[in-house]
């Protein structure tokens, strides 16, 4: 997940689809996904779910993707980050703290943290030493209810500013994500752009990989 310098290859995060009914089923589909293309982390992402549902959750998916040299991160609960060997947490403004999160997980675990469209949130989260910075919605999402929309060009002035990596997030689907990557993106966090793709989530990561190889 972390870069130091530029002139890489834009890589994918996935998100988990919102609501999983049954993480066993859904860890065979995962598992297909990943090995379809280059997916950089995969982020659980499950709000409103109990503490039981996402142990369960963690413990079935975890190991698909580590295994797969894949970084492991969970949305929002660095507490329960640490205790069940994820990689990391992603927070947002509204989550702990970047400072919190930082001393629940430990120095070596990647701590993201979501800045919308601000750069005085990016720069702040840089200066206390965030392994990434995201932002978006670049385009309309149903994922998650974003009002904020982010201008490509805050990418372009964030790379030609920092090294730290930067994630666009936001309606991103393997027709629009060009812009992004031609802007200098580190990473595309997609959701419904793979799990809600009309030809299947294993499709849509390859769409997204030919995309990405082409626009290296």
């Amino acid at each position: 997940m972390r870069r130091s310098h530029r002139h890489h290859a834009c890589r994918l995060y996935l998100i988990t689809p919102p609501v999983l009914q049954d993480p066993v089923s859904f860890a065979a589909i995962l598992a297909a996904v990943l090995d379809a293309g280059d997916v950089a982390c995969v982020q659980l992402r499950l709000k409103g779910a109990d503490e039981k549902t996402l142990r369960l959750t963690i413990d079935t998916l975890r190991p698909i993707v580590q295994k797969r040299g894949v970084a492991f991160l969970l949305n929002d609960r660095p507490d329960l980050a640490s205790l069940s060997g994820c990689d990391g947490v992603h927070v947002g403004q509204n989550d702990t703290s970047y400072v919190k999160s930082r001393q629940l997980v430990g120095a070596d675990a990647i701590v993201g943290v979501t800045c919308s469209e601000s750069r005085h949130l990016a720069m702040v989260a840089a200066e206390q030493g965030a392994d990434y910075v995201a932002f978006g919605a670049f385009f309309p999402t149903t994922t998650k209810h974003s009002r904020v929309r982010a201008p490509v060009a805050l990418i372009e002035w964030w790379v030609g500013l920092m090294t730290i990596p930067c994630v666009a997030v936001g309606g991103i689907t393997p027709q629009n994500c060009k812009i992004l990557i031609q802007a200098g993106a580190d990473f595309l966090a997609v959701s419904a752009g793979v799990w809600a793709h009309e030809a299947g989530p294993v499709k849509a990561i390859a769409q997204f990989s030919d995309v990405l190889r082409t626009e290296k």
